[in-house]
Order: C-alpha cells, then sequence, then structure tokens
C-alpha cells in the first residue's frame, strides 16, 4: 500500500470511529451585534473546546445569506421569531430543532412556549427564544412633553426635529397608533393593504417633521444627543444608554403599545456542526452568562432568572419605562405570512418617492 493510500485509509477509520472528530471543531455563528460578546465566547472555547467564528448580521441579510446557500455556511442563526417560519415555508433554510437536546428549565417557560409556537411549521418547532425587546419612543422630555404615541411625532410643533426608519415596524406602530390592528389583518392581504394605505397618507403627509429617516442607531443617537432630534421611534436599549447619558432623554413604552420583538436559535438546514450549536445555546442560558449578554446587548434575555445578575441601573430604567400595563400592552411580533414584506416594500418604496 502507498503512503497516500494509507493516508487515505487512515482518514477513513478515523471518521467512521470518531464522527465527531472529522468535523471541524469549530461553532459558525450567524447573529446580531453584542449577542456574542468576547468575554461569552472565551468563557465557551475554554470550557468546550470549540471555537466560535462569529459573523454580524440582521433579519434580511441572515435570510439572503441562508437563501443563496441552502441553508449552508453556518451552524447557528439568530433571526427573530417572525421571521422563521414564513421563510422555513418559502425556502427551506432551517430544520427543526430537537428540544431533548434544549436545557428548557433554564428559559422563562412562557417566552419559550410563545416563540415555540410562533416558530413552529407542520408540528415541528424551529425557534426557541434568546434576547427581547421593544421598540417604541425616545424623546427629549423637556422638548417634547407630550409626545406619547408613534402619532404624535407627527405633531406640527416639531417639523423637522423627530426621526424613524423607513421600516416594517414603522409602518405596523403607526398602523396601530391609527387604531388599526395590522397583526389581525395578516391573514387577509386585501384587508391588509387598506391598513397600508391609511399609514401610506399618513406618513407621506408626515415627511416634513422627519429630519432624516434613520438606518443606523448610532447615528440616530448623535442627533438626539446634539437635540437636532427631539422625538424618534427607536429600540428601548439605546433610549437607556442615552437615559444613562442625559437624565432629560428617556425611552417610553407608547399608549398604543411597544412593538416586542424575540430573537432566536435556529439551526440552518446545513449545519455542520450541531452539537456545537446546542452547547452553545445551553452554555449562554445559564443566567449568570445571559446577564453578561444582557450588559452587552442592552436588552434582556429569556434566560430564567438572569436579572439577578444584571446591574441595577439598567434594572432601574427598565422599571421606569415599564408598568406592569405597558408590559402587558406590548405588541409582540406574529410570523409573517408570505407575500406581506413585498406588499410593504413597496408602500415604503411610495412614501420614499413623495414629495
Amino acid at each position: 500500500m502507498t503512503t497516500k493510500l494509507r493516508t487515505l485509509a487512515t482518514l477513513a477509520l478515523t471518521s467512521a470511529i470518531f464522527p465527531a472528530m472529522a468535523q471541524a471543531d469549530t461553532l459558525r455563528l450567524l447573529t446580531w451585534g453584542g449577542y456574542a460578546p468576547d468575554e461569552v465566547v472565551d468563557m465557551f472555547e475554554k470550557e468546550t473546546g470549540i471555537e466560535v467564528k462569529v459573523t454580524t448580521s440582521n433579519n434580511e441579510d441572515m435570510i439572503s445569506k441562508l437563501r443563496a446557500t441552502g441553508g449552508s455556511g453556518f451552524d447557528l442563526a439568530q433571526p427573530s421569531q417572525d421571521r422563521i417560519a414564513g421563510a422555513q415555508a418559502e425556502f427551506n433554510i432551517y430544520k427543526p430543532l430537537d428540544l431533548s437536546r434544549i436545557n428548557a428549565k433554564q428559559f422563562i417557560p412562557s417566552m419559550l412556549d410563545s416563540t415555540q409556537a410562533i416558530t413552529s411549521l407542520n408540528n415541528q418547532t424551529y425557534g426557541v427564544p434568546h434576547i427581547w425587546g421593544t421598540s417604541g419612543l425616545v424623546i427629549n422630555t423637556k422638548q417634547a412633553s407630550n409626545v406619547s404615541d408613534y402619532a404624535d411625532l407627527c405633531n406640527t410643533d416639531y417639523q423637522g426635529k423627530v426621526s424613524y426608519r423607513l421600516k416594517r415596524p414603522t409602518l405596523i406602530a403607526f398602523a396601530f397608533a391609527m387604531g388599526e390592528d395590522p397583526f389581525a389583518a395578516y391573514a387577509d392581504q386585501a384587508q391588509y393593504q387598506e391598513v397600508l394605505n391609511k399609514v401610506e397618507a399618513k406618513l407621506i403627509d408626515c415627511k416634513s417633521n422627519v429630519k432624516t429617516y434613520w438606518s443606523g442607531s448610532d447615528a440616530l443617537m448623535n442627533l438626539l444627543r446634539t437635540e437636532e432630534v427631539v422625538a424618534s421611534m427607536a429600540w428601548d436599549a439605546g433610549g437607556w444608554k442615552l437615559s444613562q447619558e442625559n437624565p432629560d432623554i428617556e425611552y417610553i413604552a407608547p399608549s398604543s403599545g411597544a412593538l416586542g420583538w424575540i430573537d432566536t436559535f435556529a439551526l440552518p438546514r446545513k449545519t455542520k456542526n450541531e452539537a456545537a450549536a446546542y452547547q452553545w445555546i445551553n452554555f449562554v442560558m445559564r443566567p449568570e452568562i445571559a446577564a453578561k449578554i444582557t450588559e452587552s446587548a442592552g436588552n434582556f434575555t429569556a434566560s430564567q432568572g438572569s436579572d439577578e445578575y444584571v446591574n441595577q441601573d439598567l434594572k432601574a430604567l427598565f422599571q421606569k419605562s415599564f408598568s406592569k400595563v405597558a408590559i402587558d400592552n406590548i405588541k409582540w411580533y406574529p410570523a409573517v405570512p408570505a407575500g406581506l414584506e413585498e406588499m410593504e416594500g413597496m408602500t415604503m418604496d411610495r412614501i420614499k418617492a413623495s414629495k
């Protein structure tokens, strides 16, 4: 037997006896900024010996990447809960989770149940919760004290002084503020189009109030710091960060309800290191580890009891923004039916093009 043949035979035998060794000891994680802080990655690598390669992304980019590769290139992804069932039905980019390999006791039960229901397709679960948060209003209380709902951003007192993204959450937020229930209209495209038409007219009328449609949170936060913008639709974490710098700036839950999101753990269909993916999930959901991620990302996790490990300042800001009534009024994003995002995209194109 030649040296080359002996080498190939040895590799084949090793792969047969030790299949895990034939796999690179690497976890390729597709996630959001702040969700895999260096400290946590270092702790995981030290404990498990598994290298973690982090790629930061967003919902649209995650779907695009996984769609282009048929669900390969990554071992674990973190799409929002409303972006799983529809994408799976349309593109087949995820694989069902084996819930027996996840330590369910580490999760807040109600959040685990809700996420499993929203991410299920054909009686199979594709996602479990990790980080949750809300989008609502960040206001300068000295200059925009009468802003209590999204529609107030269109008040004539604030011409050229407000900002929001020209993205689907803004369409949904304004719909709720105008007395509509866009989520209830999801099942009927004609009804949903009627809701979008009303929101489109409102946002076109509101354009003179908009300093800029923000796309990056850093740019928005600088506009609020310099008081070029006094009221904005934004995420809670950014608002709390600004509150620590300037107590006049606060994050508030709008009277029509903050919009609630949950970013999940989901397995790409062609994951190469599924075992490492489950190890990462169970590791980061330990309460003391989850608290470190909260400190990094600025949002709380679905880890049971992790709030006990979070700093007191962040807990105080959360309690100031959310009364029990405000928490009960959060509008959680359901799964997005196929076709709706195209309708929303056309609506946003018309708003952007309008004079």
